[in-house]
């Protein structure tokens, strides 16, 4: 049983992990992982027994009257008899209550632990790093703002993370920090933040902080909301935030402007724009302190820097900001540079110093130069475009000659007017019996309810043998050996009705928790992208946990318990007045009031129940968005605002539930009262009959129903409650069991042959995609082809729609008109399974599932360790992992948060060298990496999939220049399709435009 709660977890995260990452799971070949069939067998491995657990208690329970009647240590005459059977059938509710009793002290007794564990977890040192909000003033050549002093910090505690850092910055100062993938430039973000224990040394920091992570945080709510961040709104302050961080000229093509609505994190938002807006939330926080990690990656070259010169060099121009990037073009313009390696500061001092010095920070130059010659051989005709570069140009007021060259697009992805996460539906009203009817036959449960239904009437039917036979025995005088005798052999047949009850119910609980589990999860998993941008994750999961909890373990006992309740109710009532037949004229009036009391309660009751199902995703979504942003909200200093908006949270839902539980006491106090009626009229008729009228026995078996007839009825009442509210957990798993599907994974009678595809040719014929349909058209008519073979580069400004593209590829999203052929064959008229696993796909924002290297490099288990090692050898974790204990099999946590942003990004470079298919995606792959890596990848690539079509979005230019065609898009339409160097030649096409400003940026920058 203990065991219970802690499977549950585990479920609970393997169902919340894909739906966390679903484009990423959804994309690749091995989402069938997830599968509703394989985590139905993984919850019904504990669900089984525990129920059995439960109905072997039912039975152990039904054997008291036999133990209690082969007890000869009191004479069994009448007053004995029925005294011990008016009190047995008092005790009967609490005694049948002990197994759900026993079950929920169980359940809280392992929550308590599992709270107790996580309490007792360690916790950030508020030692770890001295923070003082004013900032101190201690010399003459600078106030010191972050002081690092031998500094030595470890994630796990064994291993230093980083080590012996030496780190002095002062008041305004512009400090980047780079070095290669791993080197812990983000821990040593992490750790000026406190966020990393520290072994040794110290850390002092200064004044406010804000910070921008690597990757994006953003919350559900509005764009406005996002950039306040809970603070006041100055329409000043606000405009020069989005201003500086591009974000104007978008926000104003929004149709709710910045009170657009944002999807559950940023779902709705291509990578550049999320990024950028928790840019401007560090902006507006008017913070004396920037922590920004990598905060260029995600946009093109162009727009990174108009973020660097108009946001970091011009908005923040008296703020001190520590910069972590790969983008070596923009290091000259800082005040120093810190170059990290190995967990060791390596260099640090001004960029003509390090590049004499050799070195780390060379090769990262040199690798970056490498690209730049390369780009500027590819074409003699840019040495003409530096013109366009003035002096003035190499002012801080660069970026906005390239503004007027070509405006921050807006992604046509963007909400449309409709606001995107809509109302929770609920249903309204009574239902009647449909929610029972879907129960019954969505678990095909029509048998288990009537071998329950019949067992409980054979059971109720002996035990009023049992109690009749008594009553005559006593009046006939037989032998206590018969008297005995007879009512173990009825007390041992309705024993085993019983049994033969709890196991039907049981039974009818598993069919209708497998059942239920495998439709929702089958219909969610089925959703399509749409789906998911409008639906917070979190009612999803407390339809997949809450409310599969409900209908695993308490619709079936609360079934049982009111066939239990009506039986027995309508058995003491008969008993009765079968003895005095003119309580009859009492109890069944008494019964009609009580139904119409109960009538009346169930109306409230089930749309409080209803209400309260939907309070409960708000708690969810909040916790989980809080704790993905935990870092962010504990520098802004948040956190006190966002526990109390979870209190909040939380109380608007156990208040709904104290009402529910407030009304259910409200129904019972009056049945209660009603039912005494009932016993008081049995009691006074058989204390006013004439003597001799009814004989002793009888009298006593009457008294002893009616003493009972209260906690039956108070019984059946109860359940019946529980039972009408809980089946509001069937309305709302059913509510996702029909939702709109992706096309099947497999159409038998048009798979493509398994040699497909062949060439690896894909042609977009007049390609038309928007999201949904209320939403603009996010690629707007694309012919092209893409040859055998070819490289194909896709360049465009952030939200041209070139991400929207390779959605389409993958048939994330379908098409709106056109065709995508792959070899000839149109990928909508092949199953999504048959198209997945013959592409391949590095995502621009990288996943990891939870579990090791191994099962995240081959999840379905296809090759061996060796192709393994040469597939990491190839994408640079080689050497990382052998430097692990565990090598292939060390963890990886949760959305792989052990690893950096550019690792993960190796790792998804690691699954597609071992997959080999023919065609290749690079959604931004490199953009986490530093250059030289990035070289040596793209050398890799070219190397292993020399024969693919390999298709590379890239913000990086000299990325796509050896590219046998670059594809230019520009809000959403295809503006240019040729070989980069005919592109090249036309000094006014977009492409040429686009590396001018890239190759003038380096050039300057690196000069």
């Amino acid at each position: 049983m203990a065991a219970r709660s802690d499977e549950n977890g585990v479920a609970g995260g393997d169902v919340s992990e894909p739906l966390l990452n679903k484009e990423a799971a959804g994309a690749r070949p091995y989402s069938e992982l997830y599968d509703a069939g394989v985590l139905s067998r993984l919850t019904f491995s504990w669900l089984n027994p525990l129920l059995r657990l439960g109905r072997s208690k039912s039975l152990d329970l039904a054997d008291i009257p036999l133990i209690a009647s082969e007890d000869g240590s009191a004479p069994l005459d009448a007053g004995t008899i029925f005294t011990v059977l008016a009190t047995l059938r008092v005790m009967s509710e609490p005694v049948r209550m002990l197994p759900e009793i026993m079950t929920k002290m169980i359940q809280y007794r392992v929550s308590l632990d599992r709270i107790e564990n996580l309490l007792g977890e360690e916790e950030i040192r508020d030692d770890d790093v001295m923070r003082k909000t004013t900032i101190l003033d201690d010399s003459s050549d600078g106030t010191r703002i972050i002081h690092v002093q031998d500094g030595s910090f470890s994630w796990s505690g064994s291993e230093l993370t980083l080590k012996n850092v030496h780190l002095s910055i002062r008041q305004g100062e512009k400090v980047a920090v780079c070095g290669p993938v791993g080197s812990g430039k983000s821990s040593l973000l992490c750790a000026l933040l406190g966020e990393i224990p520290r072994t040794s040394g110290s850390v002092e920091l200064y004044g406010t902080v804000a910070y921008v992570s690597q990757n994006s945080w953003i919350q559900s709510g509005t764009v406005r909301d996002n950039i306040l961040f809970g603070k006041p709104f100055n329409k000043e302050q606000y405009d020069k935030a989005i201003k500086a961080c591009a974000l104007d000229k978008e926000i104003e093509n929004f149709d709710h402007g910045d009170l657009t609505e944002i999807g559950q994190r940023g779902l709705n938002m291509s990578g550049g724009q999320k990024q950028r807006i928790q840019l401007a939330r560090a902006v507006y926080s008017e913070a004396d302190v920037y922590l920004l990690d990598d905060p260029f990656s995600a946009v093109d070259a162009h727009t990174a820097a108009v973020l660097f010169y108009d946001c970091v060099m011009t908005a923040l121009s008296k703020k001190t900001v520590v910069l972590v990037t790969h983008q070596v073009e923009f290091l000259t313009g800082t005040d120093r540079i810190v170059v990290m390696e190995d967990g060791h500061v390596r260099q640090q001092g001004v960029y003509a110093e390090l590049l004499e010095s050799g070195t780390t920070f060379e090769k990262l130059v040199s690798a970056h130069q490498s690209s730049i010659t390369a780009l500027d051989n590819s074409s003699q005709q840019i040495q003409a475009e530096e013109q366009l570069v003035s002096d003035d140009d190499m002012s801080l007021s660069t970026s906005q000659v390239a503004r007027q060259a070509s405006d921050i697009e807006v992604s046509a992805r963007g909400p449309s007017a409709a606001q995107l996460t809509e109302e929770e539906e609920k249903e309204i009203g009574d239902l009647g019996w449909k929610p029972y009817k879907d129960y019954i036959n969505v678990s095909k449960g029509i048998l288990p309810l009537t071998v329950m239904w019949i067992n409980q009437v054979l059971f109720t039917s002996f035990q009023m043998m049992v109690t009749f036979w008594l009553a005559m025995a006593v009046q006939m005088n037989v032998s206590n050996a018969l008297l005995v005798g007879v009512y173990s052999g009825l007390s041992i047949l309705s024993c085993c009705f019983a049994y033969f009850r709890t196991l039907s119910a049981a039974k009818l609980g598993l069919k209708a928790s497998k059942a239920f589990f495998t439709g929702l999860m089958d219909s969610v998993f089925k959703a399509p992208m749409s789906f998911f941008d409008s639906t917070p994750v979190g009612r999803i999961l407390t339809r997949a946990s809450s409310d599969l909890s409900i209908l695993d373990f308490d619709i079936p006992y609360s079934v049982a318990y009111v066939v239990v309740g009506i039986s027995e109710l309508v058995t003491t009532i008969l008993v009765m007045g079968a003895v005095t037949w003119q309580v009859l004229i009492v109890a069944i009036p008494v019964t009609i009031v009580v139904a119409y009391v109960q009538r009346h309660y169930v109306a409230s009751a089930r749309d409080l129940a209803r209400i309260n199902g939907t309070t409960k995703a708000p708690v969810m979504n909040y916790a989980a968005e809080s704790i993905l942003g935990v870092v962010t909200i504990r520098a802004f200093a948040a956190t006190d605002r966002f526990i109390q908006n979870n209190l909040q949270l939380i109380d608007t839902d156990a208040t709904l539930f104290f009402h529910t539980v407030a009304a259910q006491e409200w129904v019972l106090l009056r049945v209660e009262a009603l039912q005494c009626l009932t016993i008081l009229t049995g009691a006074l008729l058989l204390v006013l009959s004439p003597p001799g009228a009814i004989s002793p026995g009888f009298a006593g078996l009457s008294l002893s129903f009616a003493l009972s007839l209260t906690a039956v009825q108070v019984f059946l009442t109860r359940f019946y409650s529980y039972m009408e509210n809980y089946i509001i957990s069937v309305e709302r798993i059913k509510q996702y069991m029909h939702l709109p599907s992706e096309p099947p994974a497999i159409i038998p009678e048009n798979r493509p042959p398994t040699s497909w595809p062949q060439e690896g040719q894909i042609e977009l014929q007049d390609l038309k995609v928007r999201y949904r349909p209320d939403m603009p058209l996010v690629l707007k008519g694309i012919t092209c082809t893409f040859s055998a073979g070819n490289k194909i580069g896709v360049v465009g400004r952030t939200g041209s729609g070139k991400s929207t593209l390779i959605s389409s590829l993958f048939r994330l999203v379908d098409p709106t008109g056109g065709r995508i052929l792959i070899d000839k064959l149109d990928i909508c008229s092949i199953g999504l399974k048959d198209l997945r696993t013959k592409l391949s796909i590095i995502p621009q924002e990288p996943t990891l599932f939870r579990g090791t290297v191994r099962n995240n490099l081959d999840p379905l288990g296809l090759h061996s360790d060796e192709e393994m090692w040469e597939a990491l050898e190839r994408c640079q974790l080689h050497t990382t992992i052998r430097s692990t204990p565990a090598l292939l099999d060390t963890v990886v946590s949760d959305d792989g948060n052990n690893w950096s942003v550019g690792q993960r990004q190796l790792f998804c470079l690691g699954r597609v060298l071992l997959r080999r298919n023919k065609i290749l995606v690079l959604d931004e792959a490199t953009a986490s990496i530093d250059s030289a890596t990035d070289a040596i990848l793209q050398r890799v690539i070219r190397q292993q999939f020399s024969s693919c079509t390999v298709v590379t979005i890239a913000h990086r230019v000299p990325t796509v220049t050896d590219s046998d065609r670059v594809m230019v898009l520009s809000y959403g339409k295809l503006v240019e399709y040729d070989t980069p160097a005919k592109l090249l030649e036309d000094k006014q096409s977009a492409f040429a435009k686009l590396v001018a400003e890239y190759w003038a940026n380096s050039k300057r920058n690196t000069t």
